[in-house]
């Protein structure tokens, strides 16, 4: 995949005709290949790079192009999404729980409203259905007075808060003594949204190369250098023997979008000071299916008080109707580098897991009978804050930051970053393409 890409590339490069010097730049350039001894390595130039086909990366990748630019896509999967923007509730947020003026806050809302608009002009599978946020005792009430406010000042429109009773009217099966409406939330085919910005980003000439992990980097002058190998020589890698790249790119713009493994990557990149990369942590969450059941519970998306780590046990509907319960929150550890690059996560989900979801399900829906939790799916966030510390920012890192020009690092870009995706790829031509 590797080789057909970079010939694609090649081919796409030769025929551009330069009308300026400045678009002689733009186009990607092939450099001779070094075939002196066995110890050298394939270089090439690249205009833009991007690493990781999530949802976040093929937005950037698609707004690049839209924007003129040539970009290659590389990801370690076969195909694209197959990390957390394929293991996720697949929500559509408002933009209520972050920190006012904080990324998250600025470009979930503006995500938002970019998110709906794209979906309705390309035909992708939505619905804007709404949330309930519960209060199931009085105790909880300010906090959710807190969220409310949280909200407000984020530029979140038709929050309302209503009393229990309003909120049973609406949803039957709903236990609460208040709840917060938020009528902008929804929900989103994630696959059709992937699918439909790979073909829209290929439409404007950018390439993908899957089963291409980027594996580290080096500094050369004002140079970033990736090094890629293909996913397949990875695959038996003891993670201790030097690994030897099959090409080094040298991108004009380079964007580790790679989600799980940003920081991994990121401390592979030789010349880059390890004080501006933050710890990564890792929380799994677990899905569980309603099942034995033709008619949906609820209506709404309904969601508990946030809890540490997550937004806490949610009633999520899809498109097809089927009601999903979930994620819960396991933080975990010892992941190394190529685990993380290759994606092998544990996304198995035990069904015994259950037992401690029946007891919070029940604190706003009462009558969920034993029995009815099918095991889903599991997905992983990735986070740069731990267990019990203040929730972290989007954190998008440039030049100004590291010090190396054309370094784009997207870390900790977890829930909303679907939400977020397209306004996250607005923010980074708009600060650092020039």
């Amino acid at each position: 995949m590797l080789k057909q890409a970079l010939e694609c590339v090649v081919r796409n490069s030769k025929g551009i005709i330069p009308s300026s010097s400045s678009s002689s730049r733009r186009c990607m350039r092939r450099k001779d290949l070094c075939t002196k001894t066995h110890t050298e390595v394939a270089r090439e130039r690249a205009e833009c790079v991007v690493i990781g086909a999530g949802v976040v990366g093929l937005a950037v990748a698609r707004e690049l192009s839209l924007r003129g630019r040539e970009v290659l896509v590389l990801d370690s999967a076969p195909t694209f999404g197959t990390g957390t923007s394929s293991r996720n509730s697949q929500v559509i947020h408002a933009g209520i729980y972050y920190r006012s003026d904080s990324l998250k806050a600025i470009l979930c809302v503006r995500g938002r409203e970019m998110l709906y608009k794209y979906c309705s002009e390309h035909d992708i599978p939505h619905k804007q259905i709404g949330k309930l946020i519960v209060a199931t005792g009085t105790s909880e009430i300010p906090k959710l007075n807190n969220l409310m406010n949280h909200g407000i000042r984020n530029g979140v429109d038709g929050l309302r808060m209503i009393e229990g009773s309003e909120a049973k009217r609406m949803e039957p099966e709903l236990q609460c003594v208040k709840a917060l409406l938020s009528p902008v939330s929804g929900v989103v085919d994630t696959h059709s949204l992937m699918l439909s910005l790979v073909g829209e980003a290929e439409n404007y000439r950018t390439t993908f190369s899957y089963n291409t992990t980027v594996m580290g980097a080096h500094i050369e002058g004002n140079n970033i250098c990736l090094h890629a190998s293909e996913t397949k020589h990875l695959e038996n890698w003891n993670g201790r023997s030097l690994l030897h790249p099959e090409l080094v790119l040298i991108p004009d713009l380079v964007v580790n979008s790679t989600g799980l493994s940003a920081p991994a990557l990121a401390k592979r990149f030789d010349g880059l000071h390890s004080g501006v990369i933050p710890t990564a942590y890792y929380a799994r969450g677990c899905y569980f299916t309603l099942s034995n059941t033709r008619i949906p519970p609820f209506n709404h998306l309904i969601y508990p008080l946030p809890e540490d780590g997550g937004l806490g046990v949610h009633v999520t509907l899809d498109l097809d109707g089927q009601v999903k319960f979930g994620p819960d929150v396991e933080w975990i550890e010892g992941i190394d580098d190529i685990s993380g690059f290759l994606n092998r996560f544990d996304y198995s989900v035990c069904a015994n897991r259950a037992k401690q979801f029946y007891p919070e399900i029940r604190k706003y829906y009462p009558n969920l009978r034993d029995g009815s939790l099918v095991p889903g799916y599991a997905g992983v966030r990735p986070k740069i804050s731990g267990p019990r510390h203040s929730t972290a920012d989007f954190l998008i890192q440039g030049e100004e930051i590291h010090g190396i020009p054309g370094l784009i690092n997207l870390f900790g870009i977890e829930s909303p970053g679907l939400t977020s995706s397209l306004a996250i790829a607005e923010h980074i031509a708009a600060r650092f393409l020039r």
